[in-house]
């Protein structure tokens, strides 16, 4: 019998898990931590067995195949030693493939993931199409996989998902972009972190298609040196030589397939610079995947993003309040800004992750009225843009982050929570600070 061991109890382990054990494999989880209550109750119901608080070697060893967590970096010790003795050790997403028929859209860059994969999700659902939605936003592959499969399964991958991919090959790919980001898993070199996100491609041949930003440098760097052979698919926000998807006359244009498709940037539901990037990867691979082209514009017209990316969350006094908690490195915060031409009330800070502000300068100056720096650790922000933004204050309450905003602003502003931070200094994650923004906005409104 199969033995496949699960590094990890989290989203990604407990799909893989059940999907493993419904396959008929002898399962074994092991978290470094604690297994929730819920979980262990569901392992001993199916009679897989688990440990937590430790890793033992010797149970791990006699796996044919281990499954880790996408947290877990392959230079872990205990990676390294099952990996010496000639155990694979894959993603959740690359077992999961072996138990789907689908063909994969897979979208990966350092911004923009999220809101492209749900769009893409949104246009092919909208259309009638037989798909799902998986990868880092959702429930994992795998555990969808224990009740159903489709046609299509459109898969949000990071760079930590993709080191662990072997035989993955998605039918389409996008690479958004790439900028500096969790440098510290590359050695601190960006063309590590280039390179991983680009062996998404590794596997796909001529009839496979890669839609790509050909603005990024980055990213035509990192094809110099690509295994895979896609049909390649350009994009720009203005039309190049070869670009197959472009901006003009504020209409989206498409030229793909044998077909040409243009529609009015004024009738889609996301904004700024960055969305139009994504919008024009998410129309290609919808009209590649073989969505009607003519219901790609009304569902442009309906989409709902996720939560705490671009979030308008109330008006008070004729400012708005939007929720980008997402926002959590400079180039992602860079497009928040850019994305309103109002004057802007911005809330930042957090856990500097070795950010350079001096990016967002152009971005800030004669735009940004009030900056309110929300963390533990404010002085770099308050040294980065002091003489450039006109008031700089700091608080470690998000509660009076919002308060001094409506204070400060006026009829017209907008008071954006863009952090450019991660957020573990005040908060448990991004969302958890993107929820306690949008509580405190909520009852400021319910008091004015």
């Amino acid at each position: 019998m199969q033995k496949t061991v699960i590094l990890g109890s989290g989203e990604s382990g407990f799909g893989a898990a059940l999907l493993a054990h419904k396959h008929g494999h002898r399962v074994f989880v092991s978290d470094a931590g604690k297994i929730k209550a819920e979980k262990k109750n569901v392992f001993l119901e199916k009679d897989i067995a688990f440990e937590e608080d430790q890793h033992s070697l010797n149970i791990l060893l006699d796996a044919q195949t281990v499954v880790k967590s996408p947290g877990i970096p392959y230079e872990a010790s205990i990676v390294v030693q099952l990996l010496a003795a000639g155990i694979a050790v894959i993603d959740e997403l690359e077992f999961a493939q072996r138990f789907s028929k689908g063909k994969v859209i897979a979208i990966t860059g350092t911004n923009g993931k999220t809101t492209t994969t749900l769009l893409i999700y949104h246009l092919m659902k909208s259309a009638g199409m037989d798909v799902g939605l998986a990868g880092n936003v959702g429930q994992s592959w795998a555990l969808q996989l224990v009740e159903k499969d489709y046609s299509w399964w459109v898969l949000e991958v990071s760079s930590f998902q993709i080191e662990g991919f072997v035989n993955l090959k998605p039918t389409i790919a996008i690479l958004l972009n790439i900028t500096p980001d969790h440098l510290d898993r590359y050695q601190y070199k960006l063309e590590k972190y280039a390179a991983a996100k680009m062996k998404l491609t590794d596997k796909m041949v001529e009839g496979d298609h890669l839609i790509f930003y050909e603005s990024d440098q980055n990213i035509l760097n990192a094809m110099e040196n690509r295994i895979g052979q896609p049909n390649l698919i350009p994009i720009a926000l203005e039309e190049q030589t070869l670009t197959k998807g472009y901006i003009q006359n504020n209409e989206l244009h498409l030229g793909l397939a044998g077909t040409e498709w243009s529609w009015p940037t004024s009738e889609m539901v996301l904004h700024g610079e960055h969305n139009l990037i994504n919008t024009l990867a998410a129309t290609s691979a919808a009209i590649l995947a073989g969505t009607a082209i003519e219901e790609i514009g009304p569902a442009l017209k309906s989409f709902v993003n996720a939560s705490h990316r671009m979030e308008e969350v109330a008006e008070i006094k004729g400012i708005k309040f939007i929720n980008d908690s997402k926002g959590t490195n400079v180039d992602a915060t860079a497009f928040a800004l850019s994305a309103f031409q109002e004057p802007l009330i911005w809330i930042a800070g957090g856990v500097d992750k070795g950010n350079d502000y001096s990016l967002l300068d152009d971005k800030v100056i004669d735009h940004v009225k009030v900056l309110i720096c929300l963390g533990k650790e404010n002085e770099k922000l308050k040294i980065a843009f002091s003489g450039k933004i006109p008031v700089i204050l700091s608080t470690e309450d998000i509660r009076e982050a919002v308060q001094w905003a409506s204070d400060h602003g006026t009829s017209g502003d907008v008071a954006l929570l863009s952090p450019a931070c991660a957020s573990f200094d005040l908060f448990k994650n991004y969302e958890d600070r993107g929820d306690q923004f949008k509580e405190a906005v909520i009852r400021l409104k319910d008091k004015n």
